[in-house]
């Protein structure tokens, strides 16, 4: 079978290098791709926006493709699927109204509250003056105020216009104290089957400091995520999410990733619905992934993933260290050559690109904020991380970043420690 992945990303290499191990993938490709999926065999590259509905549509109905799947948000939310769907092309990924879950907070903030999923208390304001009068914020996106004048500022910046007409309103929430989890799980709008949960480190700076990112570095299962824990979420969260949206017409097939926080005391709550696969969670999970990827989607997609057997998974654990562009999540150069790639899969590490792209000599240069996802497997996390950071270290271009400290908490045992 042949699959079309929309998206340029990590995760999007990620996934197409996930169904390239199977024998049913005959060809991958990518829209827009990166300088990896252009070099991956068996994978090709298409330019076309993500957005390009007709442009995506057309190639898929003219190259006999058999499922699209859609990495990111943006166009989930524009309509890829139904349009896609009305062409007659399978799709993963919701619908429109499905990808409200995340592209409007509010309205995914309401259905929790409807379906009594545990989250954090929260209001909605349209004017500045009585948002500061609300509370703190914290959730991605935002800001994460650990003061009322940090919290009063960003939603000065907010009215102001800084994110655009997703500034006309703001929800404020408390802010939770505890350690974040994602819980990526996939759904054919009637069965929901959670993937191993995983942790993020979104801070730019070691010891979880500094600004917000997409992520800086995962690693995969968490300790903190145990069985206990998982069943609750399942029951709790997952399934009451699935039937809240069947209520409301919502035939949801796709990802619905939970953001988590995990509290001292062992609770936790939902900090936010996203629909779609996690960037960097995706890159995590899908090496430790044994049942084959397409035949999960499939069975999604065609309504029958209770059908299936349990989701089998590798032992072991995963981490990947993300390597940045200097000056990210602020400004950055692009077009900087990349050097060491080879290197770095020879020592063991797996290299999903993310911003990348071939320039006209045919050289990887940088082209994002987030560059490459240096992958590393093992036994354990220690043997995971050391292998992750024995192959980051060839990787060079001009401006590289990376953390040092990926995986701190789970090396030092202090999955107990807490942060904002």
């Amino acid at each position: 079978m042949k699959v079309l992945i929309v998206g340029n990303g990590g995760r999007e290499h990620a996934l197409a290098w996930k169904l390239l191990q199977s024998e049913q993938i005959e060809q991958v490709v990518c829209v827009p791709g990166n300088g990896g999926t252009a070099i991956m065999e068996g994978c090709q590259n298409l330019p076309l926006a993500v957005d390009d509905f007709q442009g995506i549509s057309r190639y898929a109905l003219e190259d006999g493709i058999t499922l699209v799947i859609v990495g990111p948000e943006v166009p989930l939310a524009k309509g890829i699927t139904d349009y896609l769907q009305d062409k007659g092309l399978m799709v993963f990924g919701p619908v429109r109204a499905g990808a409200q879950i995340e592209a409007s907070k509010a309205w995914a903030k309401a259905l929790m509250q409807e379906a009594g999923i545990p989250t954090a208390r929260s209001a909605v304001f349209t004017e500045a003056a009585a948002a500061k009068s609300g509370g703190l914020a914290g959730g991605k996106g935002v800001t994460v105020a650990e003061t009322v004048a940090q919290a009063q500022s960003a939603i000065d910046a907010i009215f102001q216009g800084q994110f655009g007409s997703a500034g006309e309103f703001v929800v404020i929430e408390e802010c939770l104290i505890g350690q974040e989890v994602s819980v990526l799980a996939l759904t054919d709008g009637l069965t929901i089957r959670p993937l191993l949960p995983a942790q993020d480190h979104k801070r730019i700076g070691e010891g979880d400091t500094g600004e917000n990112t997409g992520g800086m570095g995962a690693y995969a299962p968490t300790p903190i995520a145990t069985p206990e824990l998982m069943a609750r979420v399942q029951t709790e969260v997952l399934e009451k999410a699935i039937a809240s949206l069947k209520s409301k017409g919502i035939d949801y097939r796709g990802v619905l990733y939970a953001g988590l926080m995990v509290a001292p005391n062992g609770d936790f709550k939902v900090l936010e619905f996203n629909c779609r696969f996690g960037d960097p969670e995706t890159q995590v999970i899908l090496p430790l992934l044994d049942t084959p990827l397409e035949e999960l989607l499939l069975a999604c997609v065609q309504q029958r993933l209770g059908e299936l057997p349990p989701i089998a998974w590798k032992t072991g654990a995963s981490a990947i260290v993300v390597a940045a562009s200097g000056g990210y999540p602020g400004e950055y150069e692009k077009n900087q050559v990349i050097t060491g790639i080879g290197e770095a899969e020879k020592a063991g590490a797996t290299v999903f690109h993310a911003g990348t792209k071939l320039n006209q000599q045919q050289q990887v240069v940088t082209d994002g904020g987030r560059v490459l996802n240096v992958t590393g497997i093992g036994a354990d996390f220690e043997q995971a991380i050391a292998q992750a950071y024995a192959g980051i270290k060839y990787i060079q271009f001009k401006g590289i970043y990376y953390r040092r400290d990926i995986g701190h908490r789970v090396l030092s045992g202090k999955q107990g420690e807490q942060h904002p």
